[in-house]
């Protein structure tokens, strides 16, 4: 990706390799590490490297930690890492979490992910330790089958919000978009999951809800890569990877902060007002969609590990490829990749 450094690295055989050496490490759209491979995860953070897959070529890629200072986890069950946290604030406090917490448990459509009381109890416990801006709340895709309706998907949404809200600050939601993605499509038909797109009258009608419900949390609310203007119902376009959410939680970090494009604007010491930061630019992610708002980060996942098996997913071509991926890496769970290749 164009802008990160490169540099040499030693790796474990010895030899000098080449590696990309990027700030902000994103852990992982591709596959759920905090709930599978967080020991992995934690062992790679310590060697200082990953060694990464290209998607679209196949070609390795090393990926050193050297220059990195902020870490995004996305996870649907993050708790398998919450054992790793004292030791991660040690080698590397700079993280907070996307924490796609849906309830579809009674649909069938997350058939791995534990049940909703589980999610919410991890969800506590990482709020409770980190901060509510540090965790943040994804409902995310919304799908519409004939059982889930508009309405229902509202009251899902906030049945669990009543008990979310007060554990984070920001809500994010997407639509499922089907015909954009065969392996979405191939999925949900095997999953026997019959749902469709969204109506632009329903996703308005989503919208009105959602931003009535987030302005009685006393919460804010954003689409992860949608198109749709929905600022009139208080719901604006997401950036997961935020440089505004970075700047109010880790503005303690200066050279993260010059990354990012942030300026302090110095309070008065003198009368205890801290530091003020305001951002000059936008790095957006050009590897993204064009609706994505992230700013830039280097993804070290591997599509076809997640063994979650949503039925919704972009991810994995199919549950066997996914579950022969996590043999592997268990079969050789010290390895530089997550499949052990």
């Amino acid at each position: 990706m164009a802008g990160w450094t490169k540099d040499e690295i030693v790796i474990a055989d010895g030899t000098k390799v080449p590696a990309q050496m990027p700030v902000i490490i994103s852990a992982s759209r591709s596959t759920d590490v905090p709930a599978f491979y967080a020991d992995w995860f934690m062992e790679r953070l310590k060697a200082g490297y990953v060694k990464w897959f290209n998607p679209f070529n196949g070609l390795p890629l090393y990926v050193g930690f050297k220059e990195a200072r902020l870490i995004v986890f996305w996870s649907k069950n993050p708790a398998p890492m919450l054992a790793n946290l004292d030791e991660l604030d040690k080698l590397f406090p700079n993280y907070y979490f996307q924490y796609t917490l849906n309830d579809y448990y009674a649909e069938k459509i997350e058939p791995r992910v534990p049940e909703v009381d589980k999610r919410v109890a991890t969800f506590k416990a990482l709020s409770e330790r980190l901060g509510r801006d540090r965790v943040v709340w994804r409902f995310d895709p919304l799908i519409l089958t004939d059982a889930l309706t508009v309405s229902r998907l509202l009251e899902k949404i906030e049945r669990l919000g009543d008990r979310i809200a007060p554990l984070t600050s920001r809500l994010v939601f997407s639509f499922i978009d089907i015909a954009a993605y065969k392996k979405v499509a191939a999925n949900m038909a095997r999953g026997g999951v019959r749902a469709r797109e969204f109506l632009a009258d329903e996703m308005e009608e989503i919208a009105a809800g959602i931003g009535k419900l987030v302005k009685g949390w006393g919460i804010s609310a954003g689409t992860c890569g949608e198109i749709r203007d929905l600022d009139r119902y208080g719901v604006e376009h997401n950036r997961c990877i935020d440089d505004r959410l970075i700047m109010k939680c880790f503005s303690h970090d200066r050279v993260l902060m010059d990354f990012i494009g942030a300026k302090c604007v110095s309070g008065k010491p003198l009368f205890g007002e801290p530091d003020k930061w305001i951002l000059d630019g936008y790095r957006k992610d050009g590897g993204q969609r064009k609706a994505c708002g992230c700013i830039m980060s280097k993804d070290i996942g591997e599509y076809n590990t997640c063994p979650h098996l949503c039925h919704y997913c972009y991810a994995n071509t199919n549950s066997a490829t996914a579950l022969a991926n996590r043999d592997r890496h268990l079969a050789c769970p010290h390895a530089e990749t997550i499949t052990g290749k």
